[in-house]
């Protein structure tokens, strides 16, 4: 029963809550999803059924931090797929927290998973009665699915099957058609663009542009946020052959890059590496890409122009994580800007070029 976030189950014994979301230990995130009751069915009067279905039930949420695509897919979409994909299409989407725009920006993928409607369940007046329900999904990894927890050992590379048909993408790996790499078409490099007034942007983003169109590049510079169109960015990034960014919710865009990419993670000042580590390096294994990593020195941040040389925030990084999170993501992640030294990011996008599938060591 949506209209009051109520499961009636006939094998419960006692009453007990849930919240249908993947960060259980995050108390802010689910602040903003609502809770679910499940109870054993009532014995002599059970709600009436006004909708029968043979499909799984499936309740969750797109509460919590979705609207950053980073947990679109950390905590929702890939949990969800995990969850729904053993069930062969036979699974109906029960959305708490329905947010219609984010439900269309990502229909595409629900679609590949199920082959019913999905409902908006707290605004549902129906009774609606299935043979067996889940409420809230399967979460193993940021980024990824863990083939060893899965029941038919399905992974990453099966979620980004899923999506390359969900938006019609054609390139599974990153070699190139035919029996040698055709002169015309050069590795194509994507560099993820970010408005300096968000933090994280790239400075020097043109002259980044020329050297690696000097190297043999067919360049790209692109915006891909949550306001972007899915399936035109999804597209972008799946016709290119290595893709740099900022740490940040744009480099999240590497689960359409084709197998065998490679994607360069540039880690602001601030000794970051740990969080570089969790949200993007160790996912894309799994993803089959190559991974790159271009710490950024202290003369190359923004930050050495707010702050004296004597500063903390300069010279004792940690110093300000051990503020919280908050002070960290507010002075490293949003007052940053980089401007990379072109010399060390060239040899950085040397060493992607030899990490292509292309025959093209020189």
């Amino acid at each position: 029963m949506g209209n009051s976030q109520t499961v009636y189950v006939d094998t419960l014994d006692r009453e007990w809550k849930t919240k249908p979301y993947c960060r259980k230990h995050d108390t802010f995130a689910l602040s903003h999803v609502k809770e679910w009751t499940l109870k054993p069915l009532p014995s002599g009067a059970a709600p009436q059924c006004t909708v029968n279905s043979s499909a799984t039930a499936f309740v969750l949420s797109t509460g919590g931090f979705t609207g950053n695509p980073f947990h679109d897919y950390t905590d929702v979409l890939i949990p969800a797929f995990i969850t729904a994909h053993p069930f062969g299409g036979e699974v109906q989407f029960l959305v708490s927290s329905y947010k219609s725009w984010w439900v269309n920006r990502y229909i595409q993928i629900f679609q590949q998973m199920s082959r019913h409607e999905v409902v908006d369940i707290d605004a549902d007046d129906e009774v609606r009665c299935y043979r067996n329900v889940v409420v809230g999904p399967t979460f193993h990894q940021e980024l990824g699915v863990d083939a060893s927890k899965t029941p038919s050992g399905y992974s990453t590379a099966d979620f980004r099957k899923m999506l390359r048909d969900a938006f019609g993408l054609e390139r599974a790996t990153a070699t190139p058609s035919g029996d040698q790499w055709d002169i015309r078409r050069r590795p194509r490099l994507l560099i993820i663009s970010r408005r300096p007034s968000r933090g994280r942007a790239f400075m020097n983003e043109r002259a980044m542009a020329d050297m690696a169109a000097s190297l043999g590049f067919d360049v790209r510079v692109g915006e891909p946020d949550a306001s972007t169109d899915t399936a035109k960015s999804a597209r972008l990034v799946n016709s290119c052959d290595v893709m740099v960014g900022v740490h940040g919710t744009g480099l999240t865009n590497m689960v359409f890059l084709p197998a065998g990419a490679v994607v360069v993670q540039v880690v602001p000042y601030g000794r970051l590496e740990w969080l570089a580590r969790n949200t993007f390096a160790e996912p894309s294994a799994g993803m089959e890409v190559h991974y790159l990593e271009y710490a950024v020195q202290l003369d190359e941040t923004t930050l050495s122009e707010q702050y004296p040389s004597d500063h903390p925030v300069l010279r004792d990084p940690m110093a300000i994580h051990k503020q919280g999170w908050n002070a960290l993501k507010t002075t490293y992640l949003d007052k940053q800007n980089v401007r990379p030294h072109l010399g060390r990011l060239k040899n950085t996008f040397l060493q992607a070029l030899k990490m292509l599938p292309h025959g093209r060591d020189d």
